[in-house]
């Protein structure tokens, strides 16, 4: 019995002493082995023994990359203007050893120390540059950081603002001023859109008024080219018309006195215009009236060779032409009625009635 107890006893401690020599270390992981209180190596990850009772793991490190958001922190910018800053960090532990024996605690010394970079930054820019260059903040604190947490066997990867907070009346402020601006540009380009629509206005009417005026200017060379056909024609047709009449008056031989008759049946229709109160008699008449009248003197002398009247002893006198009378329209001043050729005179005319001694010659 006392037997079975004793090895018990030893195998109790063999699997106390096994479990205590081997140590399984995760991925991504480092453990810190002391010796009799000392550094004695660093274990990586996978199976790895170690002196029980001797060796000991001092810390446990993660060598992922690692993440801390740190509190707003207070920041006087240049021109004494008050904002709240908070801060993302990205940093990863590339030396266990000097992560564990060169700063107490690193997280802690990570965050004191953005929060002194970042004050000295900020304090030589002014809120509008504060608020517009990030990546000009964000680069400068990464490269103090790195340099700082090199020796601590930290690497800082990224340094991020992720809120610039300043005072409420800055705000308000700066939501007026932006509402000034968007109202501004806004006005401008309205009055942007209000000159483009007056210049393409402005633009088609100008078209619409060269293309109207191309209409009518074709349409007045149409219209004066009809015109101008339309007289052609018209000239053509009376050219024709006159020279049919000449040549039928050329065919039909007239004699003068049929002639000399036409005219006179042409003179009462120079009365017949508006304002027809004065008129002009042409010399041509008087040789037209010679014609008729010698057309009626032969046949008279033809009568007097024949028995007639003056065998009883009575002289027979000149026949006597009765004066032509041509209807006038009223004047303005009411006096009106027909006006006889007798009378009327102008430059270049003769009296109509002449002696039957000088028609008979």
């Amino acid at each position: 019995m006392i037997v079975i107890i004793i090895v018990a006893v030893v195998a109790a401690l063999m699997f106390i002493g096994f479990g205590r020599t081997v140590r399984i270390v995760p991925q991504a992981r480092a453990y810190v082995v002391e010796r009799l209180g000392s550094y004695s190596r660093t274990l990586d990850a996978g199976l790895n023994s170690v002196v029980p009772f001797i060796d000991r793991v001092r810390a446990r490190v993660d060598l992922r990359e690692q993440v801390v958001s740190f509190a707003p922190q207070p920041v006087i910018t240049e021109d004494n203007l008050v904002v709240h800053i908070d801060t993302v960090l990205y940093f990863q532990v590339t030396d266990p050893k000097a992560a564990t024996y060169e700063i107490a605690n690193f997280i802690q010394a990570i965050e004191q120390l953005t929060v002194t970079t970042l004050r000295n930054v900020i304090g030589g820019m002014d809120l509008e540059s504060t608020l517009t260059s990030r990546e000009q903040i964000n680069a400068e604190l990464r490269g103090v950081l790195d340099e700082a947490t090199g020796k601590w066997g930290i690497r800082v990867n990224r340094v991020e603002l992720k809120a610039i907070d300043p005072p409420g009346s800055i705000k308000d402020a700066m939501e007026k001023q932006l509402r000034a601006e968007r109202d501004k540009r806004a006005a401008i380009l309205t009055a942007e859109g209000a000159r483009q629509a007056q210049i393409l206005t402005a633009e088609g009417a100008k078209q619409g008024a060269i293309l109207t005026a191309e209409g009518a200017k074709q349409s007045a060379i149409l219209t004066a080219e009809g015109e101008r056909q339309s007289q052609v024609l018209v000239a053509q047709g009376q050219a024709e018309a006159i020279g049919t009449v000449f040549e039928a008056i050329h065919q039909g031989r007239p004699d003068p006195q049929l002639l000399a008759y036409q005219y006179l049946q042409t003179l009462p229709k120079l009365a017949n215009g508006d304002g027809n109160h004065t008129w002009l008699i042409p010399s041509e008449l008087t040789r037209a009236l010679d014609a008729f009248a010698s057309g009626f003197g032969d046949r008279r002398t033809e009568q007097t060779s024949t028995p007639g009247p003056a065998a009883s002893g009575e002289a027979a006198g000149p026949p006597q032409i009765p004066p032509v009378v041509i209807p006038a329209r009223p004047a303005a001043d009411g006096a009106a009625g027909p006006r006889s050729i007798r009378g009327e005179q102008a430059p270049g005319t003769q009296h109509l009635e002449r002696d039957d001694a000088r028609r008979t010659g």
